[in-house]
């Protein structure tokens, strides 16, 4: 006989409003951030007349580098080896629940209160280094970017993979989580851990 008792997530705060704030519904990602998006490429293209190539060339390289930032927060901040009492609950907090807890629906996409925070900080950091035209259309190409990471790690952990290219990244993210290998720290793309060498045969 099968248990059919719900399941209980890992409680993360004492604050009942702060402990629903770190549940968040598979769809929310995509209604807080694809307004963003379509903000900033109509600007791109109505304000700033950014032509056609060089929008789709910049937000490319906006979705590129996405995969670049979600590898090192993955590798060097959830995995941090913290060893002071805040440290290690930070890490777990962001990171080790999901790793005590992987299959939790309610936590497999990026809360939006700390998601939102996180990305005004990029936003200003690649402000400083993008001229004003452009990093409206890049920063559009890397919200996509995160986009993509958030619902290709969700279906990694809930969805049955048929096509070949998903059916491999649900097997290397597993693998991540099971094989008590370190290292596979790419969840979008093995390309980081192809090229700094934490991708274990």
């Amino acid at each position: 006989m099968t248990d059919k008792s719900p399941h209980q997530s890992i409680r993360l705060f004492e604050n009942d409003f702060l402990e629903r704030m770190s549940h968040v519904h598979p769809i929310t990602p995509l209604l807080v951030w694809a307004p963003v998006v379509a903000w900033l490429l109509w600007r791109s293209v109505a304000v700033h007349t950014v032509p056609a190539m060089s929008l789709a060339a910049l937000a490319l390289a906006g979705m590129f580098t996405w995969t670049f930032v979600e590898y090192v927060f993955h590798r060097f901040l959830f995995h941090y080896p913290a060893r002071s009492k805040a440290g290690k609950w930070l890490v777990f907090l962001f990171h080790g629940n999901h790793h005590d807890d992987p299959m939790d629906k309610t936590r497999l996409v990026f809360p939006p209160a700390g998601a939102i925070p996180i990305m005004g900080l990029l936003y200003l950091l690649f402000a400083l280094l993008i001229p004003a035209p452009w990093v409206e259309p890049f920063f559009a190409g890397f919200v996509v970017g995160y986009l993509m990471y958030d619902y290709i790690h969700y279906a990694t952990h809930h969805f049955h993979m048929r096509n070949p290219v998903a059916k491999f990244l649900k097997h290397y993210h597993l693998r991540h989580h099971f094989s008590r290998q370190p290292g596979r720290f790419g969840v979008s793309s093995p390309l980081w851990d192809i090229v700094f060498g934490t991708w274990p045969r």
